[in-house]
């Protein structure tokens, strides 16, 4: 099956990618991630992405960084707890974004790297694939099986950037108060 992964960054990537080769798939990584903030961890990310890519041999896409529609889409929601409304609404216009780019280049389906994270919600995030599109979104909880722990295996032989929050200002907000303490 040909299948368009939405890539939030190269860390997760890996486990992800290795384990859909595996299962006989054809991909494309597809980077779109306007929540990452500020540009600096953006690119560092982007460029992990890119090279974990390269160590699998598939094909990259970056999205367009809007960083503008990221921030209308969470208004009124900026102070939501971790994992709360504003979460559910970055993953859905990610996720509809993916979709989006599937569809016009003629993919069987996509899928996302961002339930291999301890942090997100995989329920919440196959819940929004597949209001999106029920029959395109492969629903997966890429973190079950070991995939987390493989994702920081690859991590670490890849030389990979590391990200110590989720991406966007406000999680970085928080993480900078947590650590004034």
């Amino acid at each position: 099956m040909k299948i368009l992964l939405h890539t939030c960054c190269g860390v997760c990537a890996g486990a992800v990618i290795e384990r859909l080769l595996c299962e006989g798939h054809s991909l494309t990584c597809f980077f779109y991630n306007p929540n990452i903030h500020p540009v600096d961890e953006y690119k560092r990310r982007l460029e992990a992405a890119q090279a974990v890519a390269r160590q699998f041999n598939i094909e990259f896409v970056e999205g367009i960084y809007d960083r503008e529609t990221w921030f209308l889409a969470v208004k009124g929601k900026e102070y939501e707890p971790e994992g709360g409304t504003r979460c559910r609404v970055c993953y859905e216009l990610r996720l509809k974004k993916t979709y989006e780019y599937m569809k016009k280049k003629m993919f069987d389906a996509f899928t996302t790297t961002l339930s291999i994270s301890p942090h997100k919600d995989a329920v919440v995030i196959s819940s929004i694939g597949r209001e999106i599109s029920e029959d395109r979104f492969i629903s997966a909880d890429f973190k079950k099986k070991g995939g987390f722990s493989r994702a920081g295996e690859l991590a670490k032989d890849f030389g990979l950037y590391r990200q110590n929050y989720c991406g966007c200002i406000y999680s970085l907000e928080k993480k900078l108060a947590k650590d004034k303490k």
